[in-house]
């Protein structure tokens, strides 16, 4: 397949070129920045691999026509140019992009109607797997059981809690008997009293190079259940955003999901 990447000379779109040149994918199109210093060279000099054959350019449209799949890590502004162009170009994208607004996540899906678009907070396939678990334990359980989420990342992420720590809120939320209207509280200081049932402990860690780690704890009163995912490379997100833009291959129109990778 030839591929596109949306932020190519950040972390994770070098981590992305990594995965698609060790299953032998081409490089058809390269984004940055405008601003970047990147800009008008050959994308094989910068990561020295002839997979990756192409010039770093700024979102465009002639570039997209080279690609058969678009995976996007890129900023919330860069996303949404991403998906005006796509209007017209309608090449399947994969999306890891975080920090989007509910109003920008609303203009992907209303847009996968004209492409197909996976559109996730967390791309790792492990991840993904805990956001089953966690629907499965939360069904499973009820408020006798205290909910309590931990996230933590690298000293540079810029949003807290993290998109996946927000993910795993709605899936308790959402299927947690009694839960459904709960109250996020986003750590606690001071007198605050005696914790109530109706609320869901947010708790975010930023430090060194972490590359992210989620924790959903179940607390009852006799014993604590705890589902945790933890990365040790950018790698994984990579891997599930090939695996991801491979799924894409041929689908008709439509927001699909990891779940859909996996299989669910």
């Amino acid at each position: 397949m030839i591929f596109g990447i949306c932020g190519f000379s950040g972390r994770m779109g070098h981590a992305v070129f990594r995965v698609m040149e060790e299953k032998e994918h081409h490089l058809g199109a390269a984004f940055d920045a405008d601003d970047s210093a990147n800009i008008a060279k050959n994308a094989k000099e910068i990561v020295n691999s002839p997979y990756a054959d192409c010039i770093i350019h700024g979102i465009n449209s002639d570039d997209l026509k080279n690609v058969d799949c678009i995976i996007d890590f890129s900023s919330p502004p860069a996303t949404m140019r991403l998906m005006g162009i796509l209007k017209e170009i309608k090449k399947p994208v994969v999306i890891g992009t975080t920090g989007l607004s509910p109003e920008e996540s609303e203009i992907i899906r209303k847009a996968s109607s004209d492409f197909p678009v996976i559109h996730s907070p967390n791309m790792s396939l492990g991840v993904n797997l805990l956001f089953k678990l966690t629907e499965i334990a939360s069904k499973a359980l009820s408020t006798d059981y205290d909910v309590e989420i931990f996230e933590a990342h690298h000293r540079f992420k810029k949003d807290a809690p993290s998109g996946t720590a927000k993910r795993l809120l709605e899936e308790v939320m959402k299927n947690m008997k009694g839960l459904s209207g709960a109250i996020d509280v986003n750590g606690r200081e001071g007198i605050t009293g005696e914790r109530t049932s109706n609320e869901i402990g947010m708790h975010a860690m930023r430090g060194g190079s972490i590359v992210g780690e989620h924790t959903v704890f179940y607390v009852g009163m006799d014993d604590r259940l705890e589902l945790t995912h933890r990365a040790s490379s950018r790698d994984v997100f990579a891997r599930g955003a090939v695996s991801a833009a491979e799924f894409l291959a041929g689908k008709a129109p439509g927001l699909y999901t990891m779940y859909d990778v996996l299989g669910f």
